[in-house]
């Protein structure tokens, strides 16, 4: 899997939504996974790069947490939590998404023929 931070030059939630999927990926072993972060400065580069609102992040180019709807845009994003809106997904949400496609390792494994 590849995480890519979107974000806007000085944002303040930079750094936070790095550490989240930095935490949520230690919680769960995630050596899988390569973390990029990349600046976004103009409405086009908004438009290529599917960029809602900043941080967006994208989960192997898609967004996991898009809005039907919502245009791109160099603002700042505020996702809908169980808490109500804030500036960063909740943790919950976050190890949702990247951890979808872990395998649970307690699991009986059944050989297929």
């Amino acid at each position: 899997m590849k995480i890519e931070i979107l974000v806007v030059p000085d944002c303040p939630n930079t750094e936070p939504a790095a550490e989240l999927v930095g935490h949520v990926l230690d919680e769960a072993s995630r050596t899988d996974v390569t973390v990029t972060t990349r600046v976004i400065t103009t409405q086009d580069e908004a438009e290529r790069h599917g960029f809602t609102g900043s941080p967006t992040l994208l989960a192997d180019g898609l967004d996991p947490f898009a809005e039907p709807g919502r245009s791109p845009g160099t603002a700042c994003r505020i996702y809908r939590t169980p808490d109500g809106p804030a500036g960063l997904p909740a943790l919950d949400q976050l190890r949702q998404v990247l951890t979808a496609d872990v395998p649970d390792a307690s699991a009986p494994h059944v050989p297929t023929h």
